[in-house]
């Protein structure tokens, strides 16, 4: 195909292309929603998957007027339209406003989103909508977003592209990926020092048996940042692990906050330790669970990486990892510890991601160790 040809086939496809652009307030948009004029499919709806936290910083933008990216409209008829990206932000604004069709109460009525998260003014936590200034909830019904629309007349296949484009057009970044994309926005060092980290043999040696997808979704650095946040920030844990630790990671990062230090050389010290001492006592099976025939299985737990990470800390001091009796004795008490059924418990099926869980699977993995040493 030559040059020209190319030209012309683009432009073809690009007049079958009719778009145009409005700036509505989010209240027009909850008012379209109401009366139908904007469809959000029932399914789509269920791909509502902000937490809380995100939502509210959502809102806590609008309330700033800090600019926002449009959203996208596919034009079904005249005077309907269908939403085709921008779920997350309009579902926020409905379950702010109590209108979201997915979040009611048992008795049918519509929840408020309660504020929660806010890092730029953390005094909005625990408003609602009802609970705003009245300036300032006028001020955010008023305010404006871009929407770009694709008219009736496009082509539909380019309509069925551009909405599998917009909400499938890639895989979706992991946590810990978002998190090195935009930390460097306040400092680059701490996420340097987790990558940095996470190249250690020892740590490697100990991690061996998570997947290389994981690997590649940079997993080995979330785990990295899971130690030193749970180490020195769990008193601030609740339940949202993502949210937890992309806090911890900024606190750290932030060149302004004085309220966080991190001695850079320690920490590194007792990291290389802390996998020292674990890869030479059960080497890639350190963070393995054990059936009831007493086997150590072959898969990555978290909850055991947290447990004995962190279990080791108040004794870490006492032991030397040169020190080969030390180290079988560790080992003999790891497995024990494996074997029991009350730690087991604390360690298989779900309910157990936060604070409370947390802590007593650290406790025991330390009380034993410290009785030991």
């Amino acid at each position: 195909m030559s040059g020209i040809d190319l030209v012309n086939a683009v432009d073809q496809k690009i007049e079958k292309i009719r778009t145009k652009s409005l700036d509505l307030s989010f209240n027009e948009l909850m008012d379209m929603y109401e009366d139908g004029e904007l469809v959000i499919s029932p399914d789509y709806q269920r791909l509502f998957r902000w937490t809380e936290g995100s939502q509210s910083r959502f809102i806590e933008s609008l309330i700033l007027e800090m600019p926002v990216p449009p959203i996208f409209f596919i034009e079904r008829e005249e005077g309907i339209y269908e939403l085709i990206d921008g779920l997350q932000r309009i579902s926020s604004y409905l379950h702010f406003r109590g209108r979201h069709e997915m979040r009611k109460n048992d008795d049918g009525t519509f929840k408020q989103l309660e504020l929660s998260d806010c890092d730029i003014v953390p005094e909005l936590n625990g408003y609602t909508y009802d609970d705003l200034p009245k300036a300032m909830a006028i001020k955010l019904k008023r305010n404006f977003i871009r929407v770009e629309i694709l008219r009736k007349e496009s082509d539909q296949r380019l309509r069925y592209y551009m909405f599998k484009r917009l909400n499938t057009g890639g895989e979706n970044l992991k946590p810990q990926e978002i998190r090195n994309s935009t930390i460097k926005l306040l400092n680059d060092d701490f996420n340097q020092f987790i990558i940095s980290m996470s190249k250690i043999n020892s740590f490697q040696r100990c991690i061996d048996n998570i997947s290389d997808e994981k690997k590649e979704q940079r997993y080995d650095q979330e785990l990295v940042l899971r130690f030193f946040a749970f180490k020195n920030y769990r008193d601030e844990y609740k339940h949202d692990v993502g949210e937890f630790l992309t806090d911890y990671m900024e606190e750290v990062s932030d060149p302004s906050n004085t309220t966080v230090n991190f001695d850079y050389d320690r920490e590194e010290a007792l990291f290389k330790k802390t996998f020292d001492i674990l890869s030479k006592t059960l080497d890639n099976q350190i963070f393995s669970g054990m059936n009831k025939n007493g086997n150590l299985i072959t898969r990555f737990l978290t909850y055991h990486y947290e447990a004995f990470t962190l279990g080791i800390q108040n004794a870490i001091n006492r032991i030397d990892p040169e020190d080969g009796d030390i180290i079988e004795k560790l080992k003999e008490i790891f497995l024990d510890i494996k074997n029991d059924d009350e730690f087991r418990k604390m360690t298989t099926g779900g309910g157990k991601n936060y604070s409370r869980p947390l802590n007593d699977r650290i406790s025991f993995v330390q009380t034993r160790v410290d009785g030991l040493l």
